[in-house]
């Protein structure tokens, strides 16, 4: 019998729906009610999961969905009673929760065309969504997030995962969530510490996108600190479009290719968490990781001097930390190197900042010069007086 070899290219349209709201289960609920669409005559039914961090801190939530719910039941029913789940990376270290989590979804009789919403911080998006990106092959989900990290970055993302192996998002999916909806009222409990750690993204994605934004951040880094949400919030949407516009449109959604420009500065940002046994919050490490490699990128890559000084002169300014222990046991942070390149295989393919609004793919790292380039960090955080 005579062989054949049979390729064939297609492609499957997805939908991302970002939507921006003020109070989304109080005048803009309309705005969600409109993204649960129904199937034919079929009524959508909706699980809902909120983040415990989230619901201790706005113990009328609860109730403020069940009214909503209540109000709209001719359009959709809520399933069940409103799950809360681990709050922070603890939710991604255990994999029993997913177990816990499908169970649910299971009890609850949900299908393709039933809805998950998911209420929390970006680790609880992950979990929750790895979960319902496997029930069925794929539940449609909502994301709320409920942090500056998850509105400006990881809330707009096609990845849903948990740690295994003591290693970042080893375990997990990519899926095309079915809305993401970023709501101001859902930020106004978020601690301090918190608030200002979403802005390490925002930095890195200017750093690579955008200069004037970059310069807009800088100029507003101490009304951000202060929680004007004058200044923040358009830094969150702008942070938020330029992941969305880079996942829609930079060609590469699944990260099927070598380079993943959205890390720049995770490679050590992913190491320090699990290192750190997450003391570190996954924005102060990608601050950190950010410093790092932006000296790096002006050691090598040519990024002025003065501009890297000016990444962290605003990561300061922001109340991020840009050092800590860890970052100095530098045979097991090295190891992040071989487990980023791991984690998408092929060859070791890093992101540098050759100047604002560019970016450089290197496929390796001169270690004296990154040890150096952690070294002029300390020093900037310690306060001596360093050229950078």
């Amino acid at each position: 019998m005579t062989s054949h070899n049979v390729d064939i290219s297609f492609e499957v349209p997805f939908q991302h729906r970002l939507r921006f709201t003020r109070d989304v289960f109080g005048a803009d609920q309309q705005i969600l009610l409109d993204l649960l669409e129904g199937s034919g005559e079929q009524q959508p039914r909706v699980q809902v999961w909120i983040d415990e961090f989230v619901a201790e801190a706005n113990p009328e939530l609860k109730s403020r969905i069940r009214k909503f719910a209540g109000q709209h039941g001719e359009q959709f029913s809520l399933v069940g009673n409103i799950q809360v789940c681990p709050g922070g990376e603890a939710v991604k270290n255990d994999v029993h929760i997913i177990e816990r989590i499908l169970k649910c979804i299971h009890a609850a009789d949900l299908d393709r065309r039933s809805y998950i919403v998911v209420i929390g911080g970006g680790a609880v998006l992950d979990a929750v969504g790895f979960a319902a990106a496997i029930a069925h092959r794929g539940i449609r989900l909502i994301r709320l997030p409920t942090t500056t990290l998850a509105q400006a970055d990881s809330g707009v993302g096609v990845k849903n995962s948990i740690n295994l192996f003591s290693k970042k998002n080893w375990l997990g999916t990519f899926a095309v969530p079915w809305a993401v909806v970023n709501d101001e009222t859902l930020l106004e409990s978020l601690p301090d510490r918190d608030f200002r750690c979403g802005f390490s993204e925002a930095i890195k994605v200017s750093m690579l996108k955008d200069a004037d934004e970059f310069a807009r951040i800088e100029a507003g880094a101490t009304a951000i600190a202060s929680r004007d949400m004058s200044v923040a919030g358009p830094v969150i949407r702008r942070s938020a479009m330029l992941h969305l516009e880079h996942i829609t449109r930079g060609g590469d959604p699944f990260e099927a290719l070598e380079a993943r420009p959205l890390d720049f500065g995770h490679w050590s940002a992913h190491k320090l968490e699990p290192m750190t046994n997450f003391e570190l919050r996954h924005g102060e490490a990608v601050a950190i990781g950010v410093a790092v490699d932006t000296v790096y990128s002006s050691l090598v890559h040519g990024l002025p001097t003065s501009d890297a000084s000016r990444v962290l002169q605003t990561l300061r300014r922001l109340g991020l930390t840009l050092d800590h222990p860890a970052l100095h046991l530098t045979e097991e942070l090295f190891g992040g190197l071989e487990e980023f390149r791991q984690h998408l295989g092929g060859r070791l393919t890093l992101t540098m900042v050759p100047r604002f609004g560019s970016k450089l793919d290197v496929h390796e790292v001169n270690r004296p010069r990154m040890l150096e380039a952690i070294e002029r960090v300390a020093a900037f955080v310690s306060g001596d007086k360093v050229s950078l």
